[in-house]
């Protein structure tokens, strides 16, 4: 828990939920411990994507679905999403959850190894969310900015490892280590690449917002 767990406690509570389909499908993947954006990130992004209003938007991690359902909820009707997902026991999940929810007309979801579809794509997006293996965020960022649209958002989740990263390195377990070194590399890369404005925030599991600026700062 990076923030107090009372406050997270008492902020949540005011909660008012996503719907009926999405808090369902919510309890079920808890159930099924199957992990989803928490609560506060959820908040946090209903509030972005209504302001900037993404046209297109890519996601790096579909799981079973629930955020990228999220993101179609809270998004214009003509926002297409695209979605990539490798492991094969969720992808047909997610497929009948688009279906159930009557969102498959704006979901594509994209079946295999993340690293290889990110390479093939020629499009553009002007909204990407990163929630995919941690320790590929910094392999993936090179496909993803070229993907991202000047004026677009990144949005990384899950990047502050639960307080870890501020920890010494043999502090942390021997078996999260190359995630660790590899999160604090993502980081330094978002916070320095002249080409975005990057804040890292304290939001559920630490969330990293990145824009994509017009022109490179001189």
């Amino acid at each position: 828990m990076i923030v107090d767990e009372r406050m997270v406690t008492y902020i949540n509570s005011l909660d008012t939920g996503s719907g009926q389909f999405l808090d369902q499908l919510e309890l079920q993947a808890k159930k099924d411990r199957v992990p989803i954006i928490r609560r506060e990130m959820q908040s946090f992004l209903k509030v972005l994507l209504q302001i900037k209003k993404p046209t297109k938007i890519l996601e790096v991690g579909t799981a079973v679905g629930f955020s990228a359902l999220l993101m179609a909820k809270y998004t214009p009707e003509d926002t297409r999403i695209v979605t990539i997902e490798k492991y094969e026991k969720r992808i047909p999940v997610a497929k009948a959850n688009f279906q159930a929810a009557g969102m498959d007309h704006r979901i594509t979801l994209l079946e295999g190894d993340a690293l290889e579809i990110l390479r093939e794509m020629e499009d553009s997006f002007d909204f990407i969310f990163m929630d995919a293996a941690k320790g590929q965020y910094i392999h993936f960022y090179p496909e993803v900015m070229r993907l991202l649209a000047p004026e677009g958002i990144l949005v990384s989740d899950n990047v502050l490892q639960e307080g870890d990263l501020i920890e010494s390195h043999f502090a942390v377990e021997r078996r999260n280590r190359t995630i660790y070194k590899r999160m604090r590399e993502y980081l330094y890369v978002l916070k320095h690449d002249e080409r975005l404005e990057t804040s890292i925030l304290p939001v559920g599991d630490g969330a990293a917002v990145s824009y994509k600026m017009k022109t490179e700062r001189q």
